[in-house]
């Protein structure tokens, strides 16, 4: 890497910096007539919204997403943020699942926006519903049922769910039964946050703010097994005031630069500041930078850093730094990779700019070849836990860094 190289990417990575107080125009947070941008309560679910592939008229989509904490008022949050056009949805529903596409009896429900059943979604926009009465329980999988009768253009929502959902064709959203539901999908089409009011006021979340490691790859699908998902359930055994998780992982992710979704700098307002509830943050991000060569140094992603803490405070949110975990043995390891992460890692250990760090690089390395992820722990490609090490991950964090009472 050369040094005007080098200093080009710090210029650029400044420039997106100094820019990021203000949304992309693809991915602002409007709010429509009927709903409101930021819905009162705690974020129980939560999944980074991306552009996904064309919007399909006449799709139905039966989505399943598992809550954290549980509560009651349950309100969803549907977005176009990548659309180009406005966005109609229809016969709405909520629901608890049963097995497979089927809910169980008597749950399903029907949503409403300012009273109405159906609602258009400007472009660039997000749109919450009205709150349902029903007390919907922690650690469940919750089913949004919804049809889009004219969708076209540019679809939003989250590409890598590691869950199943199912897609229909027809007019089955008040249905209970899956019969209708004969297809899968592996995404999480137009929805991106779900909120309930706790029994326990006034309660709180945690956003996990990440890349694929975060977004549960090479964790088993289906399974809810992802290293938030671990920590959700650590944090209902413990009954503390913190219960709600929301996982904002992207595969791909960068901190600095937009690729695979917008880098972190640029969705964090949509991502973790417009979540009801949020106390704290872990952010838990980097190593895509790092391996992707570009140029980018240890002093860019400390400024980065800084900037996300800055703006999080700003907003009396709580910020818990994760060190950049190992990913030798990939194609994109070299020295010089490896040295800007221990660079990294040596600045988050011993930074004032945070609340807690949380050190996801001692937990998931071998001691045996620091720079290599632990055998136990490797999913297979070197740098993705599996299983064992997401819980390991979850196991890590402290839990009274989470009740920051910033």
């Amino acid at each position: 890497m050369t040094g005007g190289f080098g200093r080009c990417c710090r210029i650029a990575a400044a420039l997106l910096t100094a820019a990021a107080c203000q949304s992309a125009p693809a991915a602002r947070a409007d709010a429509p007539p009927g709903s409101t941008a930021r819905a009162t309560g705690v974020v129980t679910w939560a999944a980074s919204a991306d552009r996904l592939g064309e919007g399909t008229a006449g799709q139905g989509y039966r989505l399943v997403v598992r809550t954290s904490v549980g509560g009651s008022h349950l309100r969803v949050r549907f977005t176009n943020a990548f659309g180009d056009r406005p966005l109609t949805l229809d016969g709405v529903h909520a629901g608890l699942r049963a097995q497979g596409a089927a809910l169980r009896p008597g749950s399903n429900r029907p949503l409403t926006f300012g009273g109405a059943r159906t609602v258009t979604v400007p472009a660039g926009a997000v749109a919450w519903s009205d709150p349902l009465p029903d007390r919907i329980p922690a650690g469940t999988d919750l089913v949004v049922s919804l049809r889009t009768p004219d969708a076209a253009g540019p679809a939003t929502g989250h590409w890598m769910a590691m869950q199943t959902s199912y897609t229909g064709r027809g007019e089955h959203t008040a249905e209970e039964s899956g019969a209708h539901w004969t297809r899968t999908t592996g995404s999480w089409w137009y929805i991106d946050s779900v909120a309930v009011r706790p029994a326990r006021a006034p309660g709180g979340a945690v956003v996990a703010l990440g890349d694929s490691i975060t977004d549960g790859w090479q964790s088993t699908a289906g399974l809810n097994r992802r290293w938030p998902d671990r920590l959700a359930r650590r944090l209902a055994a413990a009954g503390g005031p913190v219960q709600g998780v929301a996982d904002e992982g992207i595969s791909g992710n960068r901190v600095l630069a937009d690729g695979a979704g917008q880098a972190v700098l640029r969705r964090l307002d949509r991502d973790v500041l417009s979540q009801p509830g949020v106390r704290t943050v872990i952010l838990f991000a980097g190593v895509n930078d790092i391996k992707a060569h570009t140029g980018v140094t240890a002093a860019d992603l400390a400024a980065g850093y800084r900037e996300i803490a800055r703006r999080a405070h700003a907003a009396g949110i709580c910020v818990v730094a994760a060190t950049v975990g190992p990913f030798k043995g990939r194609p994109e390891w070299d020295p010089a990779a490896e040295a800007v992460r221990q660079e990294v890692n040596r600045f988050l250990r011993g930074s004032t700019d945070f609340d807690a760090v949380t050190d996801f690089d001692r937990v998931l390395r071998s001691p045996y070849d620091p720079e290599r992820i632990l055998p136990l722990f490797d999913g297979g490609d070197h740098l993705h836990p599996d299983d064992e090490g997401m819980r390991a991950l979850a196991d890590a964090v402290a839990l009274d860094s989470l009740d920051c009472p910033r």
